[in-house]
This record gives structure tokens, sequence and C-alpha cells, in this order.
């Protein structure tokens, strides 16, 4: 049986396929952001498009994410497919208000009347040595707002094709891009197929510990997961991929199965998304348990500078080891 055609790419050059057929599938689709036009994009994920599709449909933004949020969002309103690119999740806070109290809430506000569906995609995630102000990962205070879809693309398929789905959403829907995974390599089907953003994946089975992820910690939770095989541990990963809503059905059937959990999420400890995962696993899984569920999260301080000091703050393959193996031993 002959495998379908691919090609040898990067989850960067993923994004900018989807990007592009988004364009060429629908004339109401335009990107705004800063820097997205002459510049190519501050990660190069939009380079060449502004000289295929012109300057009316990639729109470089002045210094304003709550100037150029709110016009996509009216855009939105009035029948266009925007795409908004914010360069970081920190610069996202910079919009909060155009995103909880209009884009989030007018469906709900005008009794059904109005759609908002626009698509705001973001750089998230640290390891990059670019300081406190450019490397949180702050998507789990947008996967606790009603009325938004949250997604997180951690493979080349879903980077390629998370957006055309989001685009078809009549809701807002926010994309959370990790740094990390720009230039990771991969092999790429040259017909995308297409992407449901309502289910998690399992991207490796196991059968005595699930490794619940998404992002920017996939590869990290892979790479665990073939040193624990290597110590004689069978850990299952799963990748969320959909933040909000989450898919409590696939991340239920792999507990009961492996009986145990550990969640790793980039965002801090404290009132995370690794929290809300693992009180749904207690609320729903409880007498399948045969222990505790356990996290791998961001240190509680600000993402430092110094590479090692960063290296120290954030989730590591070896962390992820030590905790699969507290709960199994």
């Amino acid at each position: 049986m002959s495998q379908a055609p691919a090609l040898r790419t990067t989850y960067r050059d993923a994004l900018r396929m989807g990007l592009r057929e988004a364009l060429l599938a629908d004339p109401r689709v335009f990107l705004m952001g800063e820097d997205v036009g002459r510049y190519g994009g501050t990660y190069a994920v939009s380079k060449g498009l502004l000289a295929e599709f012109g300057e009316a449909r990639i729109r470089d933004a002045p210094l304003s994410e709550s100037g150029f949020t709110g016009a996509g969002i009216g855009a939105a309103l009035n029948g266009m497919r925007p795409i908004v690119e914010i360069m970081t999740v920190n610069f996202s806070l910079l919009a909060l208000d155009q995103i909880l109290n209009n884009a989030a809430t007018l469906r709900h506000m005008s009794g059904g009347q109005l759609s908002v569906p626009v698509v705001i995609r973001m750089t998230t995630g640290g390891g990059r040595q670019l300081a406190a102000q450019h490397s949180h990962s702050l998507e789990g205070w947008y996967a606790h707002i009603p009325g938004l879809r949250v997604v997180a693309p951690a493979t080349l398929e879903d980077a390629r094709g998370m957006l055309p789905a989001a685009l078809r959403d009549p809701d807002p829907v926010l994309i959370f891009e990790h740094a990390l995974l720009l230039g990771v390599e991969g092999e790429l089907a040259v017909e995308a197929a297409p992407v449901d953003l309502d289910r998690a994946a399992v991207r490796r089975p196991g059968s005595q510990v699930s490794v619940i992820t998404y992002g920017g910690s996939l590869p990290k939770a892979m790479a665990a997961a073939a040193v624990l095989e290597a110590q004689g541990v069978s850990a299952e990963v799963i990748d969320l991929r959909s933040l909000r809503p989450l898919d409590d059905a696939t991340v239920m059937a792999s507990v009961r199965k492996t009986r145990r959990a550990v969640v790793v999420d980039e965002g801090w400890r404290s009132g995370s998304l690794s929290a809300e995962i693992m009180a749904r696993i207690v609320e729903q899984a409880f007498y399948d348990l045969d222990a505790p569920p356990a996290r791998v999260c961001s240190a509680e301080v600000p993402v430092p500078y110094a590479k090692h000091l960063e290296e120290a703050a954030l989730p590591q393959v070896e962390g992820i080891v030590a905790a699969v193996r507290a709960l199994v031993s």
C-alpha cells in the first residue's frame, strides 16, 4: 500500500502553509498584526505573504494591541474572517479588555444575534532567553474564559490544520503557538487532513501512567516517555490540543487504563490549567486511581533571563521522569 506524498518541513513553515491556504480559500480572510507584512512576521511565519496577497489582506498594525485586536473584532462582526497576530502572549494582556469584554461576551450579551468569528494567534512559552516580559505561558488564563475556544498546536499537522478549522468556528478562537516549536522539523502530508478541534490525541500509547500535556511541552513529554520505557515504565502521552473545551473523555479513558496521571504544564502551579485537569480527574476517575495525580509546572517566579536559571524554572525531561517514577514506585 503506497503512502500519501509528504514533504520535509518545519513547524514555522506549516503555520505559513495554513495561513496561505486560508487566504486562498476565502476572500474574507485577512491577517493583521505588528510586523506581519513587510518584515514577514516577528518569527518569519508570514514571510512572503504580503507580496502574494497585498496590503489589503496582510496588514501591518501599529504598536497597539488593544487597537488592532478591537479592529479585528469589529471586522468579524461585519462579516470578515480576520486573523489577528499578537507578537507574544505577554503583550496580549494589553488586549485583554477586547478579548474578554468584547470577543468572548458579545454573543451572550446580544442574545445570540452577534457572532465574533475572529482568530487570534500568539506566540507563547519560555526557553529562548527572552526574559520575563516575553516568556510566560498564560494560555491557562484564557482557558478560564467562557465564550472563547483555546487551542495549542503541538505538531506540524496541527500547526497547519488548526487555523482553517478555527476560521470555520462562528466564535472567537485563540491559537497559542510555542516559540520553541517553530524550528522543529518533520514530515507533513502534502494533502492536509481535516483537524478536529474538539479532540485530544494519544501521541504515544502506554499502560502504567498517563502523561497529559500540550503545546511546547509535548516534545519533552515524549522524550521523557522514551527514557521511562528504557527504565521499564510504560507511559501514555496525551496531547490535549484543545484547552477550552477540554476533551475529558480522552483524558479519563487514558487515566482509567493506566490508573496514574502526571500533568505537564508550563504555566505556574497556583491556579493553573494543570490544577483544573487534576480536579477533573479526581471528580470523574477518583476510584480508578492507584495514586494521587501529580504535576510538573514552572517555578513560581517570573521566567529568568539567564539560561541556567530559565532551564531550572521551566519543566524539563528530567523532572517529568522523576514525577512519573515517584508515582509508579
